[in-house]
This record gives C-alpha cells, structure tokens and sequence, in this order.
C-alpha cells in the first residue's frame, strides 16, 4: 500500500447504513413509480425494496456534482486511463466521472441507479459531444458481457451495494484479465464514514446490508479481492467542498444525501431529537471545517487493482 495518510481520529467500527423509506412526497416529485420499478426487478434478489428506495432517495444529488468532478479527474489519474480503453463507470451519478474518461478518448459505458441522475449525465455529455452510453442498472446486475472492458471505475458508487461480494464480483466478470479495477470511497473513521455511522445509529439498515464506509478499510478490500485481483494500491486524497460555516454545510448535506434527507423528514415532527441529532451533526463537521479557507476537508481512499 503507498500515499496513506495519517489521520489524528482513531478508528472506530463503521455503523450500519441508515435505511431509506419511500414518501409519497418524493414518489411524487420525480414521477416514480417505486412499486412497478421493484416488481420489474428480479424475484430472486432480497434487496429489490431497499434498491427502489435508493434510486428514488440518491436522486437530489446532482448539485453535489461541483464537489465530485474534481476528485473524478483524480480517480481517473490513478487509474491511469488512457484513450482507446473500453471503460465502465458503476454508480456513475452525474457522469462526472465518465465524461472525464471520454475527454481522454476512452470508450466509455456508464451505469447508475438512478434515472434522474443518468439524464443530468447524458445531457452533460450532449453537451461536449461525446458518445458516452448511459443506462440505468444495478451494480449487482451489470447488463454487460464477460470480460468486456479494460477498466472498471467507481467513485464513490459501487460502494452502496447491499452486497460486496455481488457488486465486485459483477465489476471483476466485465473487466477483462489484466484490467483495472479502480475506485474512490469513504474511510469509516474520517468526516463522511463517521456521518454514516451517525445516520446508521437512527436508521438501521435491513438485515444483510453492508456498511458502505468499510470499502474505505484498505484491509477489507484487500480481503475481498483476494483470489481475484492482484498488485492491490492505495492513495489516499482530499475532497474541499467550500462550506461558509458548519450549519450552512449540514443544510447543504441535508438536501443532497438520501439518509440525511430521510432522517430529516422522520423527526419533523419531534423537534427534540431532530435539534439532538443537527447539534451533533454540526459538532462532527466543525472537526473537519477549515474555517481559514472556508473548505470542508474530506479525505477518501483510492483504491487500484489489477484482475487476476
């Protein structure tokens, strides 16, 4: 492993994920039918309902793509990608990502869950003219054939799959031998891992989901690659989004991210826990704020590999 930084917070277990419940008001707002997305989905798979409501949940961060296009650049340093390359991008959101890849003349394929987040990024690339192919889908799932690509990125996407082994062994079986696996994630003991353990402890997530945050342990990812990838590496890198204070980036984190917003809405009507839960929110976040430049600092954990 190289590029580890030092961190002065000591590790802690990662709590679970927060669950996400649909509402009616969300349901309605972006026009989706969350019944018949899940009943189109396959009977086999327990997670069909935690899914839907990802989809509908993730579906207010597009804004957030001002603080993700840099770190995209930088994912797509790491895993060296050059033109030519046939690349998928899982849990591509706003194609940040993606639209990096193809600006290097990389061949390139993009998935995501969510539909409104893969309309912003078609119409981010119809903008620059390029021909990047998005397509709704489950990480768990790709609609893709065996060995097909070159590379197979994720910046912070993949990583919120119900089941590890199920998202990489679907990124493993695209990828051809020799490929690249990269992506970015979130450590559990830095500013995002311990907002999600925050969230987790007043959203539990359904029996068998995986914490997100622990594809941000360098020695769980090692574990779940062994056997199928080879010449593993870590760098770790820094996220500034441009926060004016605390409260303004809680309200910011608030109407972006799918737990946060669902957590928000479950004790509107208890004023109590909800002033208990932003009183503590705010606390986690003055850790990492630089009020001096105005930045949040938001360390995250690339990851590189090789398949076996």
């Amino acid at each position: 492993m190289s590029g580890l930084v030092p961190d002065n917070h000591v590790p802690r277990a990662a709590e679970p994920y927060a669950r996400l419940e649909p509402s009616a008001g969300f349901a309605s707002l972006m026009k989706i039918d969350l019944e018949q997305w899940e009943s189109s989905m396959t009977a086999q798979d327990p997670f069909a309902g935690f899914k839907a409501i990802q989809r509908e949940a993730w579906s207010l961060f597009a804004p957030m793509e001002v603080f993700t296009t840099p770190t995209a650049a930088k994912l797509v340093n790491f895993a060296g990608v050059t033109a030519g390359q046939r690349l998928l991008d899982v849990g591509c959101g706003t194609g940040v990502a993606a639209i990096t890849a193809a600006r290097r003349g990389a061949k390139v394929r993009g998935l995501d869950l969510s539909p409104v987040l893969i309309e912003r990024a078609r119409e981010h690339a119809q903008l620059v003219n390029l021909d990047v192919d998005f397509t709704e889908g489950d990480a768990e799932g790709l609609p893709y054939g065996d060995n097909e690509f070159d590379v197979v990125l994720s910046q912070f996407g993949h990583m919120f799959a119900p089941r590890p082994d199920a998202a990489i062994g679907e990124m493993l079986r695209v990828l051809k031998p020799g490929g690249t696996i990269a992506f970015s994630t979130w450590p559990p003991h830095l500013y995002v891992g311990r907002m999600f353990a925050l969230v987790g402890r007043h959203l539990p997530p359904p029996e068998g989901v995986a914490s997100p945050v622990l594809w941000g342990d360098p020695k769980i990812v090692a574990e779940r690659f062994a056997g199928k990838a080879k010449d593993i590496s870590f760098e770790m890198d820094m996220m500034t989004p441009s926060a004016l204070s605390p409260q303004h980036f809680r309200r910011t984190m608030e109407t972006t991210i799918g737990p946060l917003i669902k957590l928000v809405a479950q004790y509107q009507d208890e004023p109590e826990k909800l002033r208990s839960f932003r009183a503590e929110f705010e606390a986690l976040i003055s850790e990492y704020f630089d009020a001096s430049n105005n930045v949040m600092r938001q360390q995250f954990l690339m990851t590189k590999a090789r398949k076996a």
